[in-house]
This record gives C-alpha cells, sequence and structure tokens, in this order.
C-alpha cells in the first residue's frame, strides 16, 4: 500500500497537534478510520474526567494537587495539599513534612507545625526567615499608614466648598452661625440683613418671616410643634435645633443627652456639619458622653471638610496645643477666610511671637476683609 497508505507531512502534523477535523483524500479510509478513532478515545477521555461512571453526573474539580507554597523564609517551601472538591486545605508540618499540622508560628503566622515539640526544633532555621517577615510587613503596614495620612491631609486642608445663599437678597451666606437665622416656619435660612430690613418696615409688634411673612411663635408648644413639622420632612437644620433644645432643656423639653446625641448625628448625616462641631465640643467636655480629645478632634475633622469654621478654629487651638504650629496655621487661615475673628486672633499671637510670618499675617486680614466685604 505504497499511495493508499502514504500521508502527507501535513495530515502527520495535524494528527500530532491533536486537530479533529484532518483533510483526507477519498482513498485513504483506513487512515480515516484510524484518526476517526482517535477522535472518539479523545472524547471518552474528556468526558471520563467530568462524569462519574455509576451516574453519569458531571464532575469538576476531584483532583488533588500538590502545591509548592514560597513560605518567604530560608528554611524552603511549605507544601499545601490542597483538596479541591470539598475546600480543605492540608499543611505539612515545616519540621518532619507530616500532614495535617495545625501549630502556627506564633509571630509570622506563615509557617505550620504538627506539635510544640516540632516548632522548637524548627526554631533556629526558621527565625531569621520570621524576623525578616515581620520587618517586611511592618514596613508595608508605615507606608500604607504614611499614604493614608497624606491623602486625609489632602482632604482635611481643602478649601470648604461654598455654603448657600439668602434666598432673599441672594448673597452668600455667613460661614458662622451668627450670620443667619433659621425660620421653623418655612425651613429658611435668612441673613441677618434681611431679618433686620424687615423687622424695620414691619407695622406689627409680632415679627414675621422675612421669607413667608408667618408670624413668630409665641409660645414653646408652638416652637415646638413648627420644629417637630420641619423634623418629619429630614430638614437638617431643624434636626439640629431640636437637638440643642435637648441639650439644654429648653422650650419645656427634658434634657437629654442621648436624645442630643441621636439628633446631631442625624443632622450630620443630612449634611449640617455643624452638627458634627457640637458633637466633637461635648467630647472635649465631657457632657453627656466620656471626655475623649481623640474623638473630638474626629469630629472636628468631620465639621471642618465640611466648611465649619468653629470646627476648624477648634483644630487649630488643638494642633497649637500639641506643638504642630505649621498645621495649627494652615487651619487659622481656612477659618478667618470663613470670618472667624477667633482664628484670625491667633494668626496675629502666632506672629507676635515669631511663629508666623508677617505675609502670613497679611494674607490672614486682607481675607477677614473680604469676608466682610462680600
Amino acid at each position: 500500500m505504497s499511495n493508499g497508505t502514504a500521508v502527507s507531512s501535513s495530515i502527520v502534523d495535524d494528527i500530532s497537534q491533536g486537530i479533529g477535523s484532518v483533510n483526507i483524500s477519498n482513498n485513504d479510509s483506513l487512515l480515516a478510520a484510524v484518526v476517526s478513532d482517535m477522535n472518539s478515545s479523545r472524547a471518552e477521555d474528556m468526558n471520563s474526567e467530568k462524569k462519574c461512571t455509576s451516574c453519569d453526573q458531571k464532575l469538576e474539580h476531584t483532583k488533588t494537587d500538590q502545591i509548592g507554597v514560597d513560605n518567604g523564609t530560608n528554611d524552603g517551601m511549605v507544601v499545601l495539599k490542597e483538596k479541591v472538591n470539598t475546600g480543605d486545605v492540608e499543611v505539612t508540618c515545616a519540621n518532619c513534612g507530616k500532614e495535617g499540622a495545625s501549630n502556627t508560628c506564633n509571630k509570622c503566622k506563615q509557617v505550620n507545625y504538627c506539635n510544640a515539640a516540632c516548632k522548637k526544633r524548627h526554631r533556629h532555621k526558621h527565625k531569621k526567615g520570621c524576623e525578616e517577615h515581620l520587618r517586611h510587613v511592618a514596613k508595608l503596614q508605615e507606608e500604607k499608614n504614611k499614604r493614608a495620612a497624606e491623602l486625609h491631609d489632602i482632604e482635611l486642608f481643602q478649601q470648604p466648598p461654598p455654603v448657600d445663599d439668602c434666598p432673599i437678597c441672594f448673597l452668600q451666606l455667613p460661614y458662622l452661625g451668627t450670620g443667619s437665622a433659621y425660620m421653623s416656619c418655612c425651613g429658611k435660612l435668612i441673613c441677618t440683613g434681611c431679618i433686620h430690613a424687615v423687622a424695620n418696615h414691619s407695622k406689627t409688634d409680632i415679627p414675621l418671616c422675612p421669607f413667608c411673612r408667618t408670624s413668630a411663635p409665641e409660645s414653646d408648644g408652638e416652637i415646638n410643634k413648627r420644629m417637630q413639622k420641619r423634623v418629619e420632612v429630614n430638614d437638617a437644620k431643624a434636626i439640629y435645633t431640636l437637638g440643642i433644645y435637648y441639650s439644654q432643656g429648653k422650650h419645656g423639653l427634658p434634657q437629654d443627652w442621648a436624645k442630643t446625641f441621636e439628633l446631631y448625628h442625624r443632622a450630620a448625616e443630612l449634611g449640617y456639619s455643624h452638627a458634627y462641631c457640637n458633637i466633637g465640643n461635648a467630647h472635649l467636655g465631657g457632657e453627656g458622653v466620656k471626655r475623649d480629645m481623640e474623638k473630638a478632634v474626629h469630629y472636628w475633622e468631620r465639621a471642618a471638610m465640611k466648611g465649619d469654621a468653629t470646627a476648624r478654629h477648634n483644630l487649630g487651638v488643638f494642633e497649637a496645643n500639641v506643638g504642630n504650629i505649621e498645621r495649627a496655621l494652615k487651619h487659622y487661615m481656612i477659618a478667618e477666610k470663613g470670618g472667624h475673628i477667633g482664628a484670625l486672633k491667633k494668626i496675629q499671637d502666632l506672629y507676635s511671637k515669631g511663629l508666623a510670618t508677617k505675609d502670613d499675617y497679611t494674607k490672614a486680614l486682607r481675607a477677614y476683609q473680604e469676608y466682610w466685604v462680600r
């Protein structure tokens, strides 16, 4: 069968590569049968790997693999015998090689042993690798903490977002709470200039809301009723104000610090930054909570990042007290741009002591003047 069994080199290559379809001439029937048998045998082998012979159900990941894992030390590899079908992992002892080692190195947690005896025998081999691993982990953690602190400071020392405008004169409201007043009748925050203008032209003895012209409440019951109505629609300022009432026991309400902090947190989550400032102040003075300076700073930072000038001033005072003058000056500069006179005085004090430059003080004065001109 010189011609009938002759096979071109390309067909031989195809068979050797396991390709299922091969171009064969009509006369090469014997070779076609061989290829067909090879393909069917290969398909049966593939099916046998995926199906159970008794129930004909597909089986996946039933084989057991030996996996070598570098433990980062000089004492070689730790061998893991993984049973993929059950998810179990059997670890061999780094000293004797037996499986089922469950006694882990107390320091690095990277090497396993059968028992304390194996751990003790292997200690002199593992000590160097263990210490190197711990130093590496500590270095990574230090770099991670440093980067986190850098990102936190970038966010912390950004200029605060602009506040809303007065709904009557459309001028930007002051950052400080003394420059505006909340109207519980309509839920509007009105600048004191518009309030003063309406009061001067009013023909009634009872003050009117500059926005909706509703008369001011005349009793504690009416005040609480209006405030509660605004609280029900998730008005952040109203929620915060009701928290003030509970903290001081005003307008017939009992003093309740638990209720106060509940309302403060709710208002802060809805975007009212000064609520976080008051939570920080409470932790500073131990009002209703245990005195905790770390928590006070945490809540002041949250308030400052949302634009609260008082919280920013408090952070400056804290940083100055612990000797971080550069950070304190940054806080004061941002706070005085928001109209905080106390922050401007602190910068003046730093300048008089030689801890701030003349340029710093000049910039602070100009920014403070621009705030009030605006």
